[in-house]
């Protein structure tokens, strides 16, 4: 049986790579582990860390596709943040302009959880421990 230890990392593909940085690491408050420009690709790689884990890969690339839809498209549906507090953590966001869905409660677990978007509308979730 094959033995896998944990996610290493999620790579993000971004439209507006300034943007996404400033969000990423000023609103969300990501670490910078590493970040790289390769010239032959045109290409950024941010390196992220949540939590002193290195998890996150923002990249750039010029005219990236747009994403089918939202959030029912094939592929990763959304990316969740485990949160302390999700009131806390929603409240904080909407202070720095961005948007949150209303808390709701998950069916199977009781926990609480709410939806935001990154600048290229990928969804996001703050899920609460």
């Amino acid at each position: 049986m094959l033995k896998l230890n944990r996610i290493h990392h999620v790579a993000i593909i971004c439209s507006d790579y300034q943007k996404s940085k400033h969000f990423y690491t000023q609103v969300l408050g990501l670490k910078v582990v590493q970040e790289v420009y390769r010239a032959e690709r045109q290409s950024y790689k941010l390196d992220l860390e949540v939590d002193n884990h290195y998890q996150i890969e923002l990249f750039s690339f010029p005219n990236p596709p747009s994403r089918p839809s939202r959030p029912e498209a094939a592929g990763l549906r959304h990316l969740a943040f485990e949160v302390d507090d999700v009131a806390e953590a929603a409240a904080y966001l909407q202070s720095q302009g961005v948007q949150t869905e209303d808390i709701r409660i998950d069916e199977l677990t009781g926990k609480q959880f709410t939806f935001f978007a990154d600048p290229d509308g990928l969804p996001l979730e703050f899920y609460q421990v």
